[in-house]
């Protein structure tokens, strides 16, 4: 039998490349292969983002880092998470080998499942991430996950998904079909982008992040409020749909919601817009799913 060497580093993980090549999206969190150096990158992570937090976090991600009792020591285990998460919401932090597309990534929201990396990223660069990594997902997403108006406005998200195929279902073109449902995953996916990973909240007279992307990064959480480099604009939804993201860098632009009431009203809105078939069409960009997975969840209508 061929020994695993012990490690879930970011891209240095062998149990996680054994899982892709086998095709498997769900795991389980082998807690045992973490190393000394893993546990020893997630307290640094852990001990440098608590200032920045109290700072700059708004409250109810705050309250959410509370009611999970995270270990600032240790690497979560999930099931300890999922302890305290899923008596308060339903959610499950479920543990996956890597990225999964967004179509999936939705649907697993609808069922009050989130797909949780379990690598952790190198840590001879703590500010540099390629891929999501525990930290970010446990960190960074869970606390607002605990949050039962939150948690629903996930589902909601996830139900989009569903909602996206049925509204395409009608189409006899096949290339028209894909391209109607291309665009309006890209609109979610970029509305997701800009609230649940790096939206802004009115909290006072002050602004707070309560998107997880910026709630996960030391450096970026600082930059997103106080750069003068930052464009910050009170949300427009015709805006967000329309507008492309990169990955790889601090965000230039971040928008404004007034308050979670206001995020649920504008996800209202695009469930309006979907259905008028205002996202049928919107402006090109980043992919966000290749054509033979989108035709498989279409033919699976919506469900995957």
């Amino acid at each position: 039998m061929t020994t695993i060497p012990i490690g879930l580093t970011t891209n240095q993980a062998p149990f996680i490349e054994q899982a892709r090549g086998q095709g498997r999206t769900f795991i389980d969190q082998p807690y045992e292969l973490y190393s000394e150096e893993n546990q020893r990158t997630w307290r640094r992570l852990y001990a440098r983002i608590r200032p920045p937090w109290r700072k700059y976090a708004n409250r109810t991600f705050l309250a959410g880092v509370e009611n999970l009792a995270l270990d600032p020591d240790a690497i979560p285990r999930l099931q300890d998470v999922n302890h305290f998460l899923a008596p308060l919401t339903g959610f499950d932090a479920r543990a996956v080998s890597g990225y999964v597309p967004a179509y999936v990534f939705f649907d697993c929201l609808r069922q009050r499942a989130f797909p949780t990396t379990i690598t952790i990223r190198n840590g001879t660069s703590l500010d540099y991430l390629p891929e999501p990594d525990i930290f970010h997902d446990i960190a960074g997403h869970v606390p607002m996950h605990t949050d039962k108006a939150f948690a629903d406005c996930l589902v909601r998200f996830g139900e989009f998904a569903r909602e996206s195929a049925r509204h395409v279902q009608g189409i006899a073109d096949e290339h028209e079909r894909l391209t109607r449902m291309e665009s309006i995953i890209r609109a979610l996916a970029r509305f997701f982008w800009f609230t649940v990973e790096f939206g802004l909240m009115r909290q006072g007279t002050q602004v707070k992040a309560y998107g997880s992307g910026l709630l996960s990064s030391f450096g970026e959480i600082e930059h997103a409020i106080d750069s003068p480099l930052v464009q910050r604009y009170p949300i427009q939804l015709e805006w967000v749909i329309n507008q492309g993201f990169e990955i790889d860098h601090y965000q230039p632009l971040l928008f404004i919601v007034e308050s979670f009431e206001h995020l649920f009203e504008l996800v209202n809105t695009l469930e309006k817009w979907l259905k008028e078939g205002r996202l049928d069409n919107v402006a090109p960009g980043e992919p966000v799913v290749n054509e033979r997975d989108l035709k498989s969840f279409l033919e699976a209508g919506g469900i995957s």
